[in-house]
């Protein structure tokens, strides 16, 4: 009987004791959970936006790395662009060249065929000589390609002057334009004779002097003048340029005035040296 008394009162010592460990543990987690929570609040008031700007940070930095890579792309895409830009121009401008190279050399070949009865030898000028009395050239051929003093020289339809001297890879042309020279020329119309005259100081306007023009001849604007028969350096008919202005000299006796030459001084590139001397 005591035993079981004895057990009894244990088990209900355990029972009390278990409902005490209970009530407070339940009683501590409401403290706790009490106490907590202003601190949770503040916490989440002050980590919550810093973990946002974190988190905003990282996406913005993600952004500008994203947009940084696609920015190294299109620079990469330009610059290749940019290569093909200037390759194409760099064929353009060789085709533009070899157009122009081309056009040139079908001004001296069609020169060429205006001048069948005499041969000729071409040559570039590659160098020129201007100063107060003289102006000259010098081509790229010489006695090595037959080339003598005397010749006469042709380019863009017309006279550019006669071979002055030579060596055995160059000449130099004593151009029409030289203060000291002087062409017998003509009139292609009438044969008409004058004197073209080279006058340095006219070369600024793109014009020669022509005198000795009779009083009675008629003379109009645009009118071709030749090289004559009756010269002792030039061979005959070659066009020297068209005459303008011409008006009666204060003697009365004679005309004088100007001539456009039929060449382009200041743009010379290629010639033909007649090789045929006059006789």
């Amino acid at each position: 009987m005591g035993k079981k008394i004895s057990s009894f009162m244990t088990s209900k010592n355990i029972l009390i004791v278990l409902t005490v460990l209970c009530c407070f543990f339940i009683g501590t987690s409401f403290f706790t959970d009490t106490l907590t929570r202003p601190l949770k609040k503040v916490v989440s008031m002050v980590v919550v936006p810093v973990q946002n700007g974190m988190n905003n940070i990282g996406l913005w930095v993600y952004d500008k790395y994203e947009t940084l890579q696609e920015i190294s792309v299109v620079l990469d895409e330009n610059k290749n662009l940019q290569s093909q830009v200037d390759e194409l121009t760099e064929e353009n401008n060789q085709l533009k060249q070899d157009t122009y190279e081309l056009s040139r050399l079908r001004e001296l070949y069609q020169l060429d065929s205006q001048y069948t009865e005499y041969s000729k030898v071409g040559a570039r000028v590659i160098g020129m000589t201007t100063d107060n009395w003289h102006s000259s050239l010098k081509i790229d051929k010489g006695t090595d390609d037959g080339i003598q003093a005397g010749m006469n020289v042709i380019a863009s339809g017309g006279l550019v002057g006669i071979i002055s001297e030579t060596g055995s890879n160059y000449s130099i042309i004593k151009t029409i334009t030289e203060n000291n020279s002087n062409v017998s020329g003509m009139l292609i119309d009438s044969n008409e004779t004058c004197i073209v005259q080279g006058d340095i100081e006219l070369m600024d306007t793109g014009m020669i002097r022509v005198t000795h023009f009779k009083s009675d001849v008629i003379v109009r604007n645009g009118d071709k003048v030749v090289t004559s028969n009756i010269s002792d350096k030039y061979l005959q008919g070659i066009l020297i340029g068209y005459v303008k202005d011409v008006k009666l000299d204060s003697n009365n006796l004679t005309q004088s005035g100007y001539i456009v030459p039929a060449v382009d001084f200041n743009n010379l590139q290629e010639v033909l040296v007649i090789t045929q001397l006059k006789e």
